[in-house]
C-alpha cells in the first residue's frame, strides 16, 4: 500500500477519533489561583553573590519573605537571573541557616550560641585592641601618618555608592590603609 505521509496522517486521525481517545471539544472550567504575593510589600535589593549587581524584588508579608524575583526595571539584569539569584529565596528562607551568632573561643574545639550584643561587643574589643597596639601616628621619617597595619578589609560588591561612602568613611577613621573591594579581586 502506497500512504503518502499526509494521507497517513489522515488515517491516524480518523483511527484515534472514531476510537475515542480524540480530542475532547468539551469547554473546560479553569480558575486562577490568587498569587503568593497578592498583598505583599516588594522591596528592591541587589543581589549578594557577585560583583554584576542584579537587581533582586523582594516580597514580603508580615516581616518574613515570601518571593524574590528579577527586578524588570533594573537595568543590569532586566528581569533575569543567574542560578544563584534565583536560588536567593533559599539564602532568607532556610532551617538550616543560623538565626544567631556561633563562638568558638581560642583553642576550643566547640562552637557555642552567643548574644549579638555580646558578639558586637567582642568584635568591637578585639578592633579597638588590634588598632591600639598598632597605631602609628608618624612613620619612620617623622611624617604624620595616623594609620594602623594590622587590620584590613575586603568590601563587598554588594554594596551601593552610597554605602561604599559610608563604610570607606568608618574604615579610614578607624586608620585602615589596605582596604579592597571584592569586585576588583
Amino acid at each position: 500500500m502506497d500512504v503518502s505521509r499526509r494521507g497517513f496522517l489522515k488515517i491516524s486521525g480518523a483511527a484515534l477519533m472514531a476510537s475515542g481517545i480524540g480530542i475532547n471539544l468539551k469547554p473546560v472550567s479553569s480558575y486562577a489561583q490568587p498569587l503568593k504575593i497578592k498583598y505583599a510589600k516588594e522591596t528592591t535589593t541587589i543581589c549578594p553573590y557577585c560583583a554584576v549587581g542584579c537587581g533582586i524584588i523582594v516580597s514580603t508579608r508580615n516581616g518574613k519573605v515570601i518571593n524574590t524575583e528579577g527586578d524588570p526595571d533594573h537595568p543590569i539584569n532586566r528581569g533575569s537571573l543567574c542560578s544563584k539569584g534565583g536560588s536567593i529565596y533559599q539564602l532568607a528562607v532556610n532551617d538550616n541557616r543560623l538565626d544567631k551568632p556561633l563562638y568558638r573561643a581560642p583553642y576550643s574545639s566547640e562552637w557555642k550560641a552567643v548574644s549579638w550584643e555580646w558578639a558586637l561587643d567582642k568584635m568591637a574589643g578585639n578592633i579597638k585592641e588590634s588598632r591600639d597596639t598598632s597605631f602609628k601616628t608618624t612613620n619612620g621619617k617623622g611624617q604624620i601618618v595616623n594609620r594602623t597595619e594590622r587590620i584590613a578589609s575586603v568590601g563587598s560588591a554588594a554594596m551601593d555608592n552610597e554605602e561604599c561612602f559610608i563604610y570607606q568613611k568608618l574604615l579610614r577613621g578607624l586608620g585602615l590603609v589596605y582596604i579592597e573591594h571584592q569586585a576588583r579581586i
